[in-house]
């Protein structure tokens, strides 16, 4: 009986055994066909600031497995953004971005931050919208087989935040004035900035806040189309900027010796009007601004500053059905359009930086910032320094931020290209974002001036 028992289990146990090997052998055979429970996706940090780079690296692929990665992100106004790139393993089964060159999607090359600036719109012609910088852009990053896209290998959320913990974010309903106010923490003082974006009038968030982060108080001044400011409007009163002005200097962590203004696009040449008839402002950046008045007449203490004619017959359908319309402005040192050019000789005690990209489709950013610069040497003046970019776009943002090539232009009407290159727009957004905090401690923060002096 003892005997039987013994052969009986001995039995049982050898078929269980058998099943479990069996079972661990398939199991092991799916994973070296797909490699999917070994492979691991790691976005470095899991969370960071907008304007940080990350490192992105893949582990547990098969030797010279094919992937793609793709990203995915959705903007404040529910659009969905996504960028890709096809990588082939290394022998040891890895994808570094840092080293791995992409060899398709939005992008190709080492790119580290490829995933990010090549972001692309679902739906053609849109512009990466964030309302409200307390908030972070959340970026899904998946990697995915090559040969079957359906099949998820790994997947991560990546997290990009704006504002710094301790940053005080204070929507401003002062006045007249609307926007929001970003201040740093601890006693200050600091540095003030004026942050205008363009048509569109909303407060820029996200660069504001990503400068206040660096230690400025700055206020993002919307001027029209937002809460209870005129949604349609048929000039502009410098007395509101004034007024925003004023109120920036006002704040107690806000340093005394003057501000600066930050613009781009149709911004531009209202940062240079606040330089030109208003006291106080002692560093101004446009990028990608016009020397002249544009879209609205500049109304101020009885005066008015006509707009520069756009010629419509100069714009051009191109070859991807879009409108070329850098063309159309004409030209402000004709006699004729005079009136127009923003008189910057007669700023008092401010300095100028013109960023001018050279492949500006919405006009001819480089020509503007000439002709002011030329104003500007004729009264013997040498404040200001030009800065250019090759194969750049009408839109250099803060870095990172997702390319943005065409769009529907608030002045036209009609989807325009703004031109530039990805690649090179990517890497104009983040060689200006040191060069503008560098200009604004320069002169806007004393102590930070006499320090470089001494070195």
């Amino acid at each position: 009986m003892i005997t039987y028992c013994q052969r009986d289990v001995s039995r049982g146990l050898y078929r269980a055994f058998k099943v479990l090997h069996l079972k661990h052998l398939t199991r092991v055979s799916v994973r070296m066909s797909t490699s999917d429970t070994a492979v691991g996706l790691h976005v470095i940090p899991t969370r960071c600031y907008f304007d940080e780079t990350v490192q992105v690296i893949v582990r547990g692929l098969l030797p010279k497995q094919s992937v793609k990665l793709v990203a995915e992100a959705k903007d404040d106004k529910g659009m969905i953004f996504q960028s890709s790139a096809v990588h082939k393993a290394s022998e040891h089964g890895e994808v570094d971005l840092n080293r791995s060159p992409s060899l398709g999607g939005t992008y190709i090359g080492a790119e580290p931050m490829g995933l990010f600036w090549s972001l692309r719109p679902l739906t053609p012609h849109n512009k990466f919208t964030w309302w409200d910088a307390s908030k972070p852009v959340l970026v899904d990053v998946k990697v995915v087989s090559h040969e079957n896209p359906g099949h998820v290998l790994a997947k991560e959320t990546h997290q990009r935040h704006f504002m710094k913990e301790g940053i005080q974010r204070v929507v401003v309903t002062d006045g007249k004035i609307r926007g929001t106010l970003f201040i740093p923490p601890g006693p200050g003082p600091f540095p003030g900035v004026v942050d205008l974006y363009t048509l569109g009038g909303g407060p820029s968030e996200p660069r504001a806040s990503l400068l206040a982060n660096k230690g400025f108080v700055v206020l993002a001044l919307a001027f029209y189309r937002y809460k209870d400011l005129p949604k349609k409007v048929d000039k502009l009163d410098l007395e509101y900027f004034e007024e925003g002005i004023r109120f920036l200097q006002k704040q107690p962590k806000v340093k005394g010796s003057g501000v600066g203004v930050i613009s781009i696009s149709k911004s531009g040449d209202l940062a240079l009007s606040m330089a030109s008839f208003l006291t106080g402002i002692k560093a101004v950046v446009t990028v990608n601004g016009c020397c002249a008045c544009t879209v609205f007449p500049l109304h101020y203490k009885g005066t008015v500053t006509p707009i520069l004619p756009a010629d419509p017959d100069k714009v051009i359908l191109t070859e991807q059905g879009l409108l070329d319309i850098s063309k159309a402005m004409d030209d402000p040192a004709a006699n004729e359009n005079l009136a127009s050019v923003i008189p910057v000789e007669r700023a008092h005690d401010c300095n100028f930086m013109f960023v001018a990209s050279e492949d500006d489709m919405n006009w001819d950013s480089v020509g503007f910032a000439e002709l002011a610069a030329q104003r500007l040497r004729d009264s013997g003046k040498e404040n200001f320094e030009i800065v250019r970019y090759p194969k750049a776009g009408h839109f250099v943002d803060v870095p990172y931020m997702p390319f943005y090539p065409s769009g529907i232009h608030a002045a036209v009407g009609k989807v325009v290209a703004f031109g530039g290159e990805a690649k090179t727009n990517a890497h104009a957004q983040v060689d200006l974002w040191g060069r503008v905090q560098e200009f604004f401690r320069k002169h806007l923060d004393t102590d930070y001036a006499q320090h470089k002096a001494k070195l």
